[in-house]
């Protein structure tokens, strides 16, 4: 029985390790979306509301549209 027991812990360790190791990873990823949705949002407040309603986003939609929440014009929700 005590020959079984690290090979049961082991496992859960590895796991930590490996997720410490991706934290870098997706902490850079987090921010980097952090500052193109940013730039994206800027850039979308600088259209008039002709040039909105062309790609079918009213002016309060467009922190949600950029973020993904306001559906596509012509496909189905996800």
């Amino acid at each position: 029985m005590s020959a079984v027991l690290p090979i049961i812990t082991r496992p859960v360790s590895a796991k930590r390790s490996e997720a410490l190791l991706h934290l870098p990873g997706a902490l850079y990823r987090a921010i980097s979306r952090y500052f193109v949705n940013r730039a994206a949002i800027a850039d979308l407040r600088e259209f008039d509301e002709h040039a909105l309603h062309d790609i079918g986003i009213a002016r309060s939609q467009i922190e949600a549209a950029v973020h993904g929440l306001v559906p596509r014009p012509g496909r189905k929700p996800m």
